[in-house]
């Protein structure tokens, strides 16, 4: 928590600096609300599971209402840090299609995602949550075909900005190393998330994956907004006393 309290503060500077938009900067409090409550429902969820029902294994049979959460807060933080990747991919590219198709995918993956979490904290039994497993499906694979999207769209955008010129094209492949990271750590524990709970789901295996997730999104939201101090650095670094790039 001492590191995620750290980085948000550094975070809000650079809202400040930059003057972001209303809508910008509650995305960033709602997360820091979600990702917060969630990093407090994960320690309860440890305390109980090893410390209270230690060395009760008839405790695992049912799931509680701390995975139920976990769910819904992970669907919300996907949803709004996909938002704002959107909105990024709406503002380098124009393209209204592919933004369109960003939206109604990460749409649906919150409404799976809600209704999973919903429905698991209803069923409770570790047994019945085999009938959730479409929803389980659907839920991570929109989630997870919505990050690959964005990431690959922000790369081909980012690509084409080459200009042959050391000090532009090395800002250009920090911003593509970022899309890179955007997409493909989401996904990989995403579908690790998904196979665990298909192949193993009277286990616990899945949580493994599942209680991260969120806050590896909002991480991914902040890395973005915080690389905009280390690019301002090297775009001021590239240029000459008269303006121009070196």
């Amino acid at each position: 928590m001492g590191t995620f309290d750290a980085t948000v503060g550094v975070l809000l500077l650079g809202l400040l600096d930059f003057k972001d938009a209303y809508w910008v900067r509650c995305i960033v409090y709602v997360l820091f609300v979600v990702v917060t409550a969630h990093s407090a429902v994960s320690m309860y969820a440890a305390w109980k599971l090893c410390i209270v029902n230690f060395a009760k294994p008839e405790s695992l049979e049912v799931i509680g209402w701390t995975l139920p959460f976990t769910a819904i807060a992970t669907s919300v933080t996907a949803l709004l840090t996909q938002t704002f990747l959107a909105h990024r991919v709406y503002i380098l590219t124009k393209g209204t299609y592919c933004v369109a198709v960003i939206g109604v995918s990460s749409l649906l993956s919150f409404i799976f995602g809600i209704y999973t979490g919903t429905r698991a904290g209803v069923i409770q039994k570790m047994m019945g949550l085999a009938r959730l497993s479409p929803f389980a499906a659907c839920w991570l694979g929109f989630q997870t075909f919505t990050d690959l999207l964005i990431s690959v769209r922000l790369i081909y955008a980012f690509a084409r900005s080459r200009t042959g010129h050391r000090n532009t094209d090395t800002m250009v492949n920090r911003l593509i190393r970022g899309a890179v990271q955007t997409g493909f750590l989401v996904s990989v524990f995403a579908l690790a998330d998904l196979f665990s709970f298909l192949l193993h789901r009277n286990t616990y295996l899945y949580a493994m994956f599942t209680y991260p997730l969120g806050c590896i999104y909002t991480t991914t939201l902040l890395d973005t907004l915080n690389s905009r101090i280390e690019l301002k650095t090297m775009s001021n670094n590239a240029r000459g006393f008269d303006g121009r790039v070196e």
